[in-house]
Protein backbone atom coordinates (compact mmCIF):
# COMPACT_ATOMS: atom_id res chain seq x y z
CA UNK A 1 0.00 0.00 0.00
CA UNK A 2 1.03 3.54 -0.47
CA UNK A 3 1.85 6.13 1.61
CA UNK A 4 1.74 9.70 1.22
CA UNK A 5 4.60 12.16 2.94
CA UNK A 6 2.30 15.38 4.59
CA UNK A 7 4.11 18.42 5.69
CA UNK A 8 5.17 16.58 9.42
CA UNK A 9 3.65 12.91 9.22
CA UNK A 10 3.56 10.00 6.41
CA UNK A 11 0.00 8.47 5.75
CA UNK A 12 -0.18 5.24 5.04
CA UNK A 13 -3.67 4.67 2.32
CA UNK A 14 -5.15 2.72 0.11
CA UNK A 15 -7.27 3.98 -3.07
CA UNK A 16 -8.85 1.24 -4.38
CA UNK A 17 -12.26 0.95 -7.01
CA UNK A 18 -13.08 2.12 -10.31
CA UNK A 19 -11.24 5.54 -11.58
CA UNK A 20 -14.56 7.03 -12.40
CA UNK A 21 -16.93 6.50 -9.33
CA UNK A 22 -17.93 8.51 -6.16
CA UNK A 23 -15.08 9.32 -3.82
CA UNK A 24 -15.67 7.34 -0.03
CA UNK A 25 -13.36 8.32 2.46
CA UNK A 26 -13.14 5.52 5.55
CA UNK A 27 -11.85 7.02 8.91
CA UNK A 28 -11.12 4.55 12.12
CA UNK A 29 -11.93 4.36 15.43
CA UNK A 30 -9.15 5.15 17.75
CA UNK A 31 -7.46 1.62 18.40
CA UNK A 32 -7.19 0.72 14.64
CA UNK A 33 -5.87 0.25 11.32
CA UNK A 34 -7.71 0.90 8.06
CA UNK A 35 -8.50 -2.76 7.89
CA UNK A 36 -11.43 -2.38 10.45
CA UNK A 37 -13.44 -1.76 6.81
CA UNK A 38 -12.44 -4.82 5.61
CA UNK A 39 -16.12 -5.95 5.56
CA UNK A 40 -17.45 -3.35 3.39
CA UNK A 41 -14.41 -3.33 1.13
CA UNK A 42 -16.10 -5.66 -1.67
CA UNK A 43 -19.20 -3.70 -1.86
CA UNK A 44 -17.95 0.07 -1.37
CA UNK A 45 -15.01 -0.66 -4.33
CA UNK A 46 -17.93 -2.30 -6.31
CA UNK A 47 -19.54 1.44 -6.01
CA UNK A 48 -17.33 4.17 -5.08
CA UNK A 49 -13.46 4.83 -5.29
CA UNK A 50 -12.35 4.22 -1.88
CA UNK A 51 -9.71 6.04 0.41
CA UNK A 52 -8.88 4.30 3.39
CA UNK A 53 -6.55 5.58 5.53
CA UNK A 54 -4.22 4.91 9.13
CA UNK A 55 -4.87 7.89 11.11
CA UNK A 56 -1.88 9.83 12.45
CA UNK A 57 -0.13 7.68 15.54
CA UNK A 58 -2.25 4.19 14.07
CA UNK A 59 -1.44 1.50 11.76
CA UNK A 60 1.85 2.42 9.05
CA UNK A 61 1.20 5.83 9.34
CA UNK A 62 3.80 7.97 11.39
CA UNK A 63 3.34 8.41 15.31
CA UNK A 64 4.27 12.27 15.70
CA UNK A 65 5.15 13.33 18.95
CA UNK A 66 2.57 14.95 21.30
CA UNK A 67 -1.24 15.10 22.06
CA UNK A 68 -2.83 15.56 19.05
CA UNK A 69 -6.15 17.49 18.42
CA UNK A 70 -8.75 16.05 16.07
CA UNK A 71 -8.25 19.82 14.05
CA UNK A 72 -4.78 18.35 13.67
CA UNK A 73 -6.62 14.62 12.89
CA UNK A 74 -9.21 16.38 10.00
CA UNK A 75 -6.27 18.03 8.51
CA UNK A 76 -4.48 15.17 7.47
CA UNK A 77 -7.47 14.30 5.50
CA UNK A 78 -7.62 17.46 3.72
CA UNK A 79 -3.97 17.54 3.11
CA UNK A 80 -3.91 13.66 1.86
CA UNK A 81 -6.61 14.67 -0.34
CA UNK A 82 -5.20 16.96 -1.68
CA UNK A 83 -2.14 15.35 -2.24
CA UNK A 84 -4.12 12.67 -3.99
CA UNK A 85 -5.81 15.78 -6.14
CA UNK A 86 -8.64 14.68 -5.05
CA UNK A 87 -11.68 17.56 -4.48
CA UNK A 88 -14.93 16.46 -2.95
CA UNK A 89 -15.65 13.28 -0.99
CA UNK A 90 -18.41 10.93 0.79
CA UNK A 91 -16.80 10.76 4.23
CA UNK A 92 -17.78 8.17 6.45
CA UNK A 93 -15.86 7.76 10.17
CA UNK A 94 -16.81 5.70 13.04
CA UNK A 95 -15.77 6.85 16.54
CA UNK A 96 -13.07 8.91 16.68
CA UNK A 97 -13.56 9.14 12.86
CA UNK A 98 -16.97 10.71 13.37
CA UNK A 99 -15.38 13.20 15.03
CA UNK A 100 -13.14 13.72 12.44
CA UNK A 101 -16.22 13.82 9.82
CA UNK A 102 -18.29 16.22 12.47
CA UNK A 103 -14.79 18.97 11.88
CA UNK A 104 -15.02 18.47 8.42
CA UNK A 105 -18.68 19.26 8.13
CA UNK A 106 -18.16 22.25 10.01
CA UNK A 107 -15.15 23.82 9.23
CA UNK A 108 -14.24 22.55 5.59
CA UNK A 109 -17.90 21.27 3.56
CA UNK A 110 -16.48 22.85 0.79
CA UNK A 111 -14.73 19.44 0.32
CA UNK A 112 -17.77 16.73 1.37
CA UNK A 113 -20.70 15.90 -0.51
CA UNK A 114 -22.17 13.66 2.21
CA UNK A 115 -21.61 12.67 5.52
CA UNK A 116 -21.64 9.90 7.57
CA UNK A 117 -21.67 9.67 11.64
CA UNK A 118 -20.89 6.22 12.86
CA UNK A 119 -21.08 5.38 16.55
CA UNK A 120 -19.61 8.95 17.72
CA UNK A 121 -20.37 11.84 19.79
CA UNK A 122 -20.09 15.44 19.58
CA UNK A 123 -18.40 15.02 23.28
CA UNK A 124 -17.11 11.86 24.34
CA UNK A 125 -16.50 10.58 28.05
CA UNK A 126 -14.78 12.30 30.92
CA UNK A 127 -11.56 13.71 31.44
CA UNK A 128 -10.67 12.26 34.00
CA UNK A 129 -11.00 8.44 31.98
CA UNK A 130 -9.36 9.36 28.84
CA UNK A 131 -6.61 10.87 31.51
CA UNK A 132 -6.23 7.43 33.19
CA UNK A 133 -6.22 5.61 29.84
CA UNK A 134 -3.76 7.47 28.75
CA UNK A 135 -1.42 7.38 31.47
CA UNK A 136 -1.92 2.95 31.51
CA UNK A 137 -1.16 2.84 27.64
CA UNK A 138 2.35 5.18 28.24
CA UNK A 139 2.78 3.46 31.60
CA UNK A 140 1.96 -0.45 30.76
CA UNK A 141 1.16 -0.27 26.80
CA UNK A 142 -1.39 -1.47 25.03
CA UNK A 143 -2.36 -5.12 26.95
CA UNK A 144 -3.24 -3.06 29.46
CA UNK A 145 -6.32 -1.79 28.47
CA UNK A 146 -6.93 -3.88 25.43
CA UNK A 147 -9.30 -6.08 26.85
CA UNK A 148 -11.99 -3.31 28.44
CA UNK A 149 -11.98 -1.70 25.54
CA UNK A 150 -12.55 -4.76 23.34
CA UNK A 151 -15.08 -5.79 25.78
CA UNK A 152 -16.73 -2.22 24.37
CA UNK A 153 -16.58 -2.99 21.32
CA UNK A 154 -18.25 -6.23 20.60
CA UNK A 155 -21.43 -7.46 22.71
CA UNK A 156 -21.10 -10.46 24.71
CA UNK A 157 -23.14 -12.61 21.73
CA UNK A 158 -21.13 -11.66 19.24
CA UNK A 159 -17.68 -12.04 20.79
CA UNK A 160 -19.00 -15.92 21.65
CA UNK A 161 -19.89 -16.59 18.07
CA UNK A 162 -16.87 -15.09 16.31
CA UNK A 163 -14.25 -15.74 18.33
CA UNK A 164 -11.67 -15.30 15.02
CA UNK A 165 -13.10 -11.70 14.32
CA UNK A 166 -12.93 -10.70 18.25
CA UNK A 167 -8.89 -12.27 18.20
CA UNK A 168 -7.93 -10.57 15.09
CA UNK A 169 -9.79 -7.51 15.94
CA UNK A 170 -7.42 -7.68 19.49
CA UNK A 171 -4.33 -8.25 17.78
CA UNK A 172 -4.55 -4.59 15.49
CA UNK A 173 -5.59 -3.35 18.97
CA UNK A 174 -2.45 -4.59 20.44
CA UNK A 175 -0.51 -3.56 18.19
CA UNK A 176 -1.34 0.00 17.92
CA UNK A 177 1.49 2.30 19.20
CA UNK A 178 0.94 3.33 22.51
CA UNK A 179 2.15 6.63 22.42
CA UNK A 180 0.10 7.15 19.04
CA UNK A 181 -3.09 5.48 20.95
CA UNK A 182 -2.48 7.82 24.01
CA UNK A 183 -2.15 11.09 21.25
CA UNK A 184 -5.23 9.93 19.77
CA UNK A 185 -6.75 9.73 23.52
CA UNK A 186 -5.94 13.26 24.03
CA UNK A 187 -7.74 14.65 20.60
CA UNK A 188 -10.82 12.29 21.27
CA UNK A 189 -10.89 14.04 24.83
CA UNK A 190 -10.91 17.52 23.87
CA UNK A 191 -13.00 17.49 21.24
CA UNK A 192 -16.57 19.18 21.74
CA UNK A 193 -18.50 20.15 18.69
CA UNK A 194 -22.05 20.26 20.88
CA UNK A 195 -22.47 24.20 19.90
CA UNK A 196 -21.65 23.72 16.19
CA UNK A 197 -23.67 21.07 15.01
CA UNK A 198 -26.36 23.43 13.48
CA UNK A 199 -23.90 24.60 11.53
CA UNK A 200 -23.61 21.56 9.54
CA UNK A 201 -25.39 21.67 6.48
CA UNK A 202 -24.12 18.60 4.63
CA UNK A 203 -26.62 15.44 4.35
CA UNK A 204 -26.08 13.69 6.84
CA UNK A 205 -26.77 9.71 8.37
CA UNK A 206 -25.99 8.94 11.75
CA UNK A 207 -25.78 5.66 12.85
CA UNK A 208 -25.44 3.82 16.28
CA UNK A 209 -24.99 0.47 18.04
CA UNK A 210 -28.26 -0.04 20.30
CA UNK A 211 -25.83 -1.83 22.97
CA UNK A 212 -22.37 0.44 22.57
CA UNK A 213 -21.44 1.86 26.14
CA UNK A 214 -19.00 4.01 24.61
CA UNK A 215 -21.18 5.93 22.32
CA UNK A 216 -24.84 5.27 23.40
CA UNK A 217 -27.66 5.98 21.04
CA UNK A 218 -28.83 8.79 22.72
CA UNK A 219 -25.05 10.53 21.35
CA UNK A 220 -25.83 9.78 18.52
CA UNK A 221 -29.36 10.65 18.58
CA UNK A 222 -27.75 14.17 19.44
CA UNK A 223 -26.07 14.46 16.70
CA UNK A 224 -29.45 13.62 14.51
CA UNK A 225 -31.13 16.34 16.43
CA UNK A 226 -28.50 19.24 16.21
CA UNK A 227 -27.66 18.54 12.76
CA UNK A 228 -30.22 19.91 10.29
CA UNK A 229 -32.05 17.03 8.19
CA UNK A 230 -30.04 14.84 9.57
CA UNK A 231 -30.93 10.66 9.04
CA UNK A 232 -31.08 8.32 12.17
CA UNK A 233 -30.50 4.96 11.92
CA UNK A 234 -30.19 2.31 14.76
CA UNK A 235 -28.66 -1.15 14.63
CA UNK A 236 -27.63 -4.43 16.88
CA UNK A 237 -24.51 -4.02 17.77
CA UNK A 238 -21.64 -2.56 20.29
CA UNK A 239 -19.33 0.14 19.48
CA UNK A 240 -17.81 -1.69 15.92
CA UNK A 241 -20.90 -1.90 14.45
CA UNK A 242 -19.16 -2.00 10.73
CA UNK A 243 -18.14 -5.34 11.92
CA UNK A 244 -20.14 -6.77 14.24
CA UNK A 245 -23.67 -5.71 11.89
CA UNK A 246 -21.98 -5.80 8.88
CA UNK A 247 -24.38 -6.56 6.64
CA UNK A 248 -27.16 -4.12 7.86
CA UNK A 249 -24.49 -0.95 8.28
CA UNK A 250 -23.66 -1.70 4.50
CA UNK A 251 -26.60 -1.52 3.20
CA UNK A 252 -27.74 1.62 5.34
CA UNK A 253 -24.42 3.54 4.07
CA UNK A 254 -24.89 2.23 0.03
CA UNK A 255 -28.30 3.44 0.28
CA UNK A 256 -27.49 6.85 1.83
CA UNK A 257 -24.27 7.66 -0.58
CA UNK A 258 -26.41 6.49 -3.56
CA UNK A 259 -29.89 8.70 -3.57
Amino acid sequence: MPFADLSDVRIHYSLTGPDSAPLLVLSNSLGTSFTMWDPQLPAFTSRFRLVRYDTRGHGQSSATPGAYTVELLANDVLHLLDALHLDRVHFCGLSMGGQIGQWLGIHAPQRLNRLVLCNTGAKIGAAEAWNARIDSVLARGMKDVSAAVISRWFTPAFSSAHQDVVSSTLKMLESTNPKGYAAGCAAVRDFDARQELSSIALPTLVIAGNQDPATPPADGQFLANCIPGARFTELSAAHLSNIEAADRFTTEVMEFLSV
